[in-house]
């Protein structure tokens, strides 16, 4: 059985069965579950190939089992669970010339190294299962999972129609004009083996048709849910199993089924902001799609609630990239052929902008920016939407005329300060995800614009917005940072509460009317004069509104949907209600 006339990758249309060599394994029936596990996982960790079960009942006349009693389904599991998860096969019969079968398990190879049931790092080397060196057991950057070509897949594995929507897609690119195959070989998405052209999984991922996308990557499901509450039951719920694009606009029917939008004049134009703007969701999931580990078998899920989107989104940040620090790392591509495909196809920013992008049109639309949660297996990724600043969207869109430029450094400045009222350089330098010694030169240049102003010496300086901007946002100026904020100021008009005096660090004490807070605070409250009023609103009301909170504080609606939401993280407040709008929050 060892002819090298023979092709060693794939089995023959004929029915002849391949060499055992370098990406062929031959093993007896009566191999166990564990050993194949073995094998197969030797085979990831080699080139990849197909392991042959039942070689050895080949031409026996005698009575017995076959490679045909055994279920294909039932040795996938045992393979999956084996790996721990890590490696997915396909598993087929193959009758031969005379009737007889085996069983033909198709290995990719792995994209970094995995490990055996018991451990051990062992590879395929053609004759036996060898150990491998700690040198080459370090996971390989460079490997690429999309760019494997299975085995056993082949040209049928494609939809015509969904070539057809790719080269739609691609009409700008000169490709574009080749025939289909051509079409696909100069995207990278076909390549040579065994002597045929085969479809790596990024095509099929692409173009795959249904059949091919459950043998192939069943885990490039995604799970759409919608709630009508912030619970976590969900009362409409879909699974999609489609190629990319056929994804994507699926996706963006059901999103936009149950969006909303609320225009905003702005002059003699109109501003449309959606719940969930079409631009940022379509850039959120193209990143789940295109950055996700298809090596692992869990799938992506989309949450749509009255006030956010969350995709979850397997496998973790790669390459020191965190929710830290997302805006400024250095782009790293988990599937490079994957991307670089849908970046030809214009889909998704080549320069890693995308990340940006969102974060641009979130605070431009007067929200707050996206959040990552990041895990060792997953992303979540939440678009917020509670509300937002009407006349920050203004005041925005005016100024970008104005100024030909607002950056994005510029708007998250702006954003936090109108959110938090004020900031140090150490606040600001977080939110723009910057080495503090990083910020004077933007924030010189937003002074010189007449954007913010400052008070303070060294670690002391504040910064808010300026009398320009609280005008021009609809707010009363706020009064300029102490100099000393760190050390509080002697009252030059006493109390006229007979209370005793709290020590010098104690927080706030709230008012025993908390209705009547208003005209005691400050114009713009601080964070901790919020957070009291909110509580106190609460403890003697039973419960505590956005509304009521924006009009005891003066805040904008999500200036106060902000503060109920840390509360309630925190542990203080509890939520009821649906919506935005009926929404209440009690103590906890």
């Amino acid at each position: 059985m060892t002819s090298d006339a023979l092709p060693a990758d794939a089995i023959s249309p004929l029915g002849v069965l391949p060499p055992a060599g370098p990406t062929c394994v031959h093993l007896p029936l009566s191999v166990t579950p564990e050993e194949l596990a073995r094998y197969a996982v030797g085979l990831a960790n080699a080139r990849g190939g197909t392991v042959l079960v039942g070689v050895d009942r080949i031409g026996d006349d005698a009575a017995g089992p076959t490679a045909g009693e055994l279920h294909p389904l039932m040795v996938t599991h045992a393979i999956f669970e084996l790996s721990h998860g890590r490696l997915t096969v396909n598993v087929q019969h193959h009758r031969l010339p005379g009737g007889a079968r085996v069983l033909a398990v198709f290995v990719p190879q792995a994209p970094y190294v995995l490990a055996a049931p018991d451990g051990a790092v062992i590879a395929w080397d053609g004759l036996q299962l060898v150990p491998v060196s700690s040198p080459e057991s370090d996971p390989v950057a460079d490997q690429d999972y999309t760019a494997v070509a299975p085995p056993d897949a082949s040209l049928a594995d494609l939809d015509p129609a969904e070539v057809a929507r790719l080269r739609s897609l691609g009409r700008r690119i000169e490709a574009a004009n080749l025939p289909d195959l051509d079409f696909l070989r100069e995207l990278g998405l076909l390549i040579p083996s065994g002597g045929a052209l085969r479809p790596t999984l990024a095509a099929i991922l692409l173009a795959g048709t249904p059949a091919a996308l459950r043998a192939h990557v069943p885990q490039s499901e995604v799970c759409y849910y919608h709630h009508q509450t912030p619970d976590v039951e969900f009362e409409f719920r879909e699974n999609l199993l489609r190629p990319i694009p056929a994804l994507l606009t699926r996706l963006a029917e059901l999103i936009q089924a149950r969006n909303r939008f609320t225009p905003v004049q702005v002059g003699l134009f109109r501003i449309e902001v959606w719940d969930q703007d079409e631009a940022v969701y379509r850039e959120a999931l193209l990143n789940a799609l295109t950055h996700r580990d298809y090596t692992l078998r869990d799938v992506i899920h989309v949450h749509h609630y009255p006030d956010r989107l969350e995709i979850m989104n397997p496998g973790g940040m790669t390459g020191g990239i965190t929710p830290g620090n997302i805006l400024r790392h250095q782009p790293k591509r988990r599937n490079p052929l994957l991307a670089g495909v849908l970046a030809r196809l214009g889909l998704v920013e080549q320069a890693g902008v995308g990340v940006d992008k969102m974060f641009s049109l979130m605070l431009r639309h007067g929200k707050e920016p996206p959040e990552f949660t990041s895990y060792p297996d997953a992303v979540t990724l939440s678009l917020h939407s509670p509300g937002f600043d009407a006349e920050f969207v203004r005041f925005v869109a005016r100024k970008q005329e104005e100024m030909q430029t607002l950056s994005l450094d510029m708007l998250i400045v702006l954003s936090v300060l109108a959110r938090e009222g004020e900031a140090t350089r150490a606040d600001l330098a977080r939110a723009l995800q910057l080495p503090e010694d990083r910020t004077p030169r933007l924030l010189r240049g937003m002074e010189e614009h007449g954007l913010i102003v400052r008070a303070g010496v060294g670690r002391g300086i504040a910064y808010r917005l300026s009398a320009e901007v609280c005008t021009a946002l609809g707010r009363k100026t706020a009064p300029a940072p102490s100099p000393t904020p760190d050390v509080p100021e002697p009252q030059s008009v006493p109390s006229p509460l007979p209370e005793k005096a709290a020590g010098p660090t104690a927080p706030p004490r709230p008012h025993k009317n908390a209705r009547q807070a208003k005209a005691a605070a400050h114009d713009t409250p601080t964070t901790a004069e919020v957070r009291a009023i909110a509580l106190a609103l609460a403890r003697e009301q039973g419960q505590v509104r956005n509304v009521q909170l924006r009009e005891t504080c003066g805040l904008n609606n999500q200036q106060a949907w902000r503060a109920l939401r840390k509360l309630v993280d925190e542990g203080l407040l509890v939520r009821t209600g649906k919506g935005t709008r009926d929404a209440a929050y009690r103590l906890a």
